[in-house]
């Protein structure tokens, strides 16, 4: 499901964009910075404060993430169904470790692991690329750019 190139997308921007839905049927989307790939079809986010996103999976487990990385321009879109694994749970204490050694010190304050089993993954181009554009022109477009908004 998930190929070596959307693999090394999201381990170098871990930062993803989770869509839920909510009870009113309508869209959340919430940025979440602690994920880590488990293997090809799963993905995992460290739930630090996040109850409305707890809330939206807890009564419809349905989730679209994405992952960006700004300077190429791509990004890996994945979705699939969220299953909630509360601190204290066997799951939970098995797998937390994993956390503690990629940020330390916050993994304290996960309250919970939301594991996403993947029903699809995709990479996403922008639309430069379809013109010819190389990754090579694009970063350098993207690193002058930031580097500007941040000397």
């Amino acid at each position: 499901m998930l190929t070596q190139a959307m693999k090394d997308l999201i381990a170098a921007f871990p930062l993803g964009f989770v869509a839920t839905v909510r009870a009113d049927g309508g869209p959340a989307v919430s940025p979440k910075g602690t994920f880590l790939i488990l293997d090809d079809q799963t993905l995992v986010f460290g739930d630090i404060r996040s109850p409305k996103t707890r809330a939206n999976l807890s009564a419809d487990p349905r989730v679209e993430v994405n992952f960006i990385d700004p300077f190429r321009r791509k990004a890996v879109r994945v979705a699939g169904a969220a299953t909630i694994h509360a601190k204290g749970s066997d799951w939970f204490t098995e797998m937390h470790p994993r956390w503690q050694d990629a940020f330390g010190d916050l993994s304290r304050r996960i309250g919970a692991l939301v594991e996403i089993k993947l029903e699809s993954a995709s990479e996403i181009w922008t639309p430069p690329y379809d013109d010819g554009v190389t990754e090579a022109e694009m970063i350098a477009l993207y690193k002058d750019k930031f580097g500007k908004m941040f000397p």
